[in-house]
């Protein structure tokens, strides 16, 4: 029985080689796209979390202090703040939300005490704040974001004088 001797090509070392690039190169190129595209989503979702937090939390506060005549616009060291009243106690509180140098801040203050916006706390930053009263128990704030991102809430008190 005589076994029979085969040459070896040099396609034989060059076919699986280049099979091996192929494949290494396509691996490589759908990494580089997923992480371009996670990317872009980490990117859109910051966005929309910083335009709309603002907007959410202010919805919020205006929910917790909805009484008769709690939620006013009201100015104060020349700038319009959000002034929600209310009482704990027999003893009257006004809790001032409003934008002071790049930050969304919140004041929670004894009725009688001086005020002075920079004490307030800081919620997060942003770019620009604006507030305003449409009609009588219709608000409309626009909150615009670090990237530039603007977004709009229109909120109405549910208990009305």
């Amino acid at each position: 029985m005589k076994f029979r001797m085969q040459q070896k090509h040099v396609i034989d070392f060059i076919f699986p080689l280049a099979v091996f690039f192929v494949f290494a190169l396509s691996s490589l190129s759908v990494l580089v796209l997923a992480a371009r595209i996670y990317s872009s989503q980490t990117a859109d979702a910051t966005d929309n979390y910083m335009a709309r937090t603002s907007l959410s939390y202010i919805n919020e506060k205006i929910r917790q202090n909805d009484t008769a005549e709690g939620v006013s616009i009201q100015t104060l060291e020349g700038k319009d703040v959000l002034a929600l009243k209310s009482s704990f106690d027999g003893v009257g509180y006004t809790t001032y939300i409003y934008e002071y140098e790049g930050n969304l801040k919140e004041l929670f203050i004894r009725d009688g005490v001086d005020i002075r916006l920079k004490d307030g706390k800081n919620i997060m930053e942003i770019r620009d704040f604006q507030m305003e009263e449409a009609q009588e128990g219709c608000f409309r704030f626009s909150s615009r974001d670090l990237s530039g991102h603007t977004s709009t809430l229109v909120s109405v008190e549910r208990s009305m004088p």
